[in-house]
């Protein structure tokens, strides 16, 4: 079995996921406001919020159940995997994704109830969240985050690729 990926690589990993999915949004925004016209209606606002969700659980979903990584993970050489070390199941990723939210719902939630509104309350809100998920790891046994364990999937580090043995023969 490959080993767990370190958890400073992991949350490297999702730095970099957020930059890239932040080109995913922009792009997704840009089509929704030309669907809907550029509306400003409070549905139109809700509709935006539940699209970007889509958006991004279906751009998870598929890097995961395809080929058992984003970009990001790929770069880093992580891949997921399902029990049994198999692909990972459309119903697996769907659920790896909604409980992939524990990273920041616990604490929007916290800010709602609370009426937190400022960047910088809400910003340290999540924060303290992020870590507070993060340790989760440390809690257990094969150090995978708790969205993992509760969804059946682990994060695996894969082999560097092996280096070309020999140089191409001249003709």
């Amino acid at each position: 079995m490959s080993d767990t990926p370190s958890i400073k690589r992991r949350l490297t990993i999702m730095v970099y996921e957020t930059f890239l999915l932040l080109a995913v949004e922009m792009l997704s925004v840009a089509l929704y406001l030309l669907v809907t016209q550029n509306s400003h209606a409070p549905l139109a606002g809700h509709g935006l919020k539940i699209f970007l969700f889509l958006v991004t659980g279906a751009y998870f979903v598929w890097c995961w159940t395809d080929s058992g990584h984003t970009l990001a993970m790929k770069t880093w050489r992580v891949r997921l995997i399902g029990p049994g070390q198999g692909r990972v199941s459309l119903q697996t990723a769907a659920l790896r994704y909604l409980l992939a939210w524990g990273w920041f719902l616990p604490a929007l939630v916290a800010c709602g109830l609370l009426g937190l509104k400022g960047k910088a309350e809400v910003s340290i809100a999540v924060a303290i969240g992020i870590a507070a998920w993060a340790l989760t790891a440390f809690l257990d046994k094969d150090r995978q985050f708790l969205h993992d364990r509760l969804a059946g999937t682990r994060l695996v580090q894969l082999p560097k690729a092996a280096a070309a043995t020999a140089p191409a023969a001249r003709a």
